[in-house]
């Protein structure tokens, strides 16, 4: 949504949220809470904590658990049943159960990047791949006229039957229990979290913590002049754990996100809308045997117009985005329609996406027309839209502004450097997306169990998945506006495509441990050995002129003069796999005996092997300075010939390699440099 600038706290005891005062600091974007009281000592403040709410008698309701889980959007969903098959008993704790995995914005999963994260997702064992195959209405593969490191799979979901589904496998897990209620705070003892305490003063014990709270914490909608407490449209804010977190010392501040209007799909003309099909060919997310999509449901396209963008306007005086209201910073890449009139002040029309929230419903999801102006402002410009003439709407688009907390105070485990055994995942760390706070909920569940069981953490890097590039970024990066991912921030791309998700991250997956893997175990070593089997075959074969070359020329591509191998007109651009299959009957032969899965990896194997080949060498290379460890707690203070941003970005970061160390916002090629000799490098 809207620009402005993200709020960021330090922590003391007994605060009030609604008041601030500058600091004085090079950051023009810092404030401290207003004290009531003199602050207190961290560790008294733990120990008090520890002590509250008279837990000894209500801890006998439950056993101590391995993990517990706060808040169960799509990051602690996922980071609960990460734990539990890797073999922890896990509480999953949430305000309510019947929104469990709930789609908060679009009823869509995946797009550009976030595709490949889905479906690396699912090659670690992962559950989202799995649910959004069984419940969604419609599938595209995108940016298909591009090289295949953009290829991103995107899916239209079934919002109910979404989270039906997700429950459903939730409660088929026996490692699992579940708590309805709202957590308030923390059991911290001797900087260790050992539980968490319930707005009714239960105290459920355990060995790790992950909060996923998603746009909870501390949460305010806006509609127009109007301000409520809420996590999400009908549903309460969380309160207390920001006030802990802030007493303990932890940095916070504030975003924003928004949502469009629902609209009754009954009162929609759409027959003079642009109809947006799925592909003829429906591929899915996951690397199991999921159903195949059928009658899939279109969505459509329209535009705003002049005359809408007037009749918002009127509203912009009573709008929080421009008065001053919302302080949190919004996504940039999402913006609401106010801000994009604003913004793009010369293009008189913006692109809608008309989506249906399901088969069994008429709600439909104005994707595009995000606001929080006034709602008789945002029914008067929606029904100047075409097509929506006669629209009636369900309810309203809001703003909601929450708390997150700076993700350069996690280590790359996503495990806070304050608060042992405590990890953060999600909106929290100031993501925006499904599937960003998916791969960071699986993370955090598998790095709690590593940490309850004093094992070494399972970090991802830049070069292995998207989902390295995303925790790379935030903890080394941090981010000043809620973080999504494109494909543009990886610089391995063609390495971290999604058709071979499976083939980088299962193996990882199980020999970590991860349960239920064997059969995917199976299928990744078969498609890797077909998929040379293919190789191999475009590699030896030869194809004759008279066979091919009224091909080429239908191509405008040279014709042959003599015998080649197949592999050789392949690399030709424009020249397919699959064509040459129509037009060569020994190849067309060879090919039915494989799928198109197993064709399409080894076809861009071959096309790609320079590139594939570079980027490899490429991290080979960064993967030296990623060998290279640096010591836990090192006193960079001492190193005087470093700048003073890097000694102060790297105490506060504490980096486990020198490679992470490169990637720090702040820290130059001469600070590394001086960290290498240093170390006599």
């Amino acid at each position: 949504m809207a620009g402005g600038h993200q709020r960021i706290f330090t922590g003391h005891q007994n605060i009030k949220l609604q008041k601030t005062v500058p600091l004085r600091t090079n950051s023009p974007t810092k404030f401290v809470i207003k004290k009531i009281n003199a602050p207190v000592h961290c560790r008294d403040a733990i120990n008090r904590v520890s002590t509250m709410n008279g837990g000894g008698t209500i801890k006998k309701m439950f056993p101590t658990y391995d993990i517990i889980v706060v808040g169960a959007g799509h990051a602690g969903c996922e980071a609960a049943v990460a734990a539990a098959n890797m073999g922890s008993r896990v509480m999953l704790v949430t305000m309510n159960m019947n929104t469990i995995a709930q789609m908060s914005c679009n009823p869509a999963m995946g797009g550009v990047a976030k595709g490949q994260i889905l479906r690396e997702v699912d090659a670690l064992g992962g559950y989202s791949g799995i649910v959004t195959d069984h419940t969604m209405i419609q599938f595209r593969m995108l940016n298909l006229s591009k090289g295949p490191a953009m290829w991103s799979p995107r899916a239209q979901s079934d919002r109910m039957q979404f989270l039906l589904k997700w429950r459903s496998m939730l409660e088929q897990n026996e490692r699992i229990d579940f708590w309805q209620e709202m957590v308030t705070g923390l059991v911290i003892k001797d900087g260790v979290v050992r539980g968490v305490r319930t707005g009714m003063g239960v105290e459920i014990p355990s060995k790790a913590v992950v909060i996923t709270s998603g746009t909870f914490l501390n949460g305010l909608i806006h509609v127009g002049e109007k301000t409520f407490g809420g996590g999400r449209s009908g549903e309460k804010a969380s309160k207390g754990i920001t006030e802990q977190l802030a007493s303990l010392g932890f940095e916070y501040g504030r975003m924003k996100t928004g949502t469009p209007p629902r609209v009754d799909g009954r009162t929609i003309d759409w027959d003079v809308m642009e109809t947006q099909p799925g592909d003829t060919e429906p591929s899915k997310f996951s690397y199991t045997d999921t159903p195949k999509l059928e009658n899939q449901v279109p969505c459509h396209i329209t535009y705003t117009s002049a005359e809408v963008h007037d009749i918002l306007k009127t509203g912009f005086d009573r709008s929080p985005m421009f008065n001053g209201r919302i302080q949190g910073m919004g996504p940039r890449y999402c913006p609401s329609i106010e801000d994009k009139i604003n913004r793009f002040a010369e293009r008189d029309r913006h692109q809608l996406f008309v989506e249906p929230e399901g088969r069994g419903t008429c709600e439909v999801y104005v994707n595009g027309f995000s606001s929080s102006l006034p709602e008789d402002v945002q029914y008067k410009a929606l029904r100047k839209i075409r097509g929506f003439e006669n629209a009636k709407m369900f309810r309203p688009g809001y703003a909601i502004e929450y708390d997150f907390f700076p993700p350069t105070q996690l280590k790359m485990s996503l495990e806070t450097r304050r608060i042992k055994n405590l990890f953060h995942a999600g909106q929290i760390n100031g993501t925006t997306g499904y599937e960003e706070a998916a791969s960071q909920g699986l993370m955090a569940g598998i790095n709690a169990h590593l940490a309850v069981n004093e094992q070494e953490p399972f970090i991802l890097k830049r070069s292995d998945a998207y989902i390295g590039v995303l925790i790379d970024d935030l903890i080394n990066k941090g981010t000043d506006e809620p973080y999504r991912m494109f494909t543009s921030r990886a610089e391995y791309r063609i390495l971290l495509r999604q058709d071979n998700a499976d083939i980088r991250l299962t193996p990882i997956a199980h020999a970590l441990g991860m349960q239920g893997l064997e059969q995917r175990m199976e299928r990744v070593h078969e498609k890797v050995e077909k998929a040379k089997e293919v190789e191999k075959f475009f590699r030896q074969t030869s194809v004759a002129p008279e066979q091919v070359n009224t091909f080429l020329a239908t191509k405008k591509s040279a014709p042959l003069k003599q015998k080649v191998k197949v592999h050789g007109v392949l690399l030709r651009p424009h020249v397919t796999l699959n064509e040459l299959a129509q037009h060569i009957e020994h190849i067309s032969d060879f090919t039915k005996n494989y799928d198109t899965e197993t064709l399409e990896i080894a076809e861009i194997n071959m096309k790609y092997e320079g590139y594939i080949k570079k980027e490899q060498e490429m991290v080979e290379k960064m993967n030296r300075l990623e060998g290279v460890k640096l010591r836990e707690n090192f006193d960079y203070k001492s190193v005087v010939s470093l700048s003073a941003e890097a000694r102060e970005k790297l105490t506060e970061i504490q980096p486990r390699t020198i490679g992470q160390a490169s990637r720090i916002s702040g820290v130059s090629p001469a600070d590394i440099s001086v960290l290498l000799i240093f170390m006599g490098r």
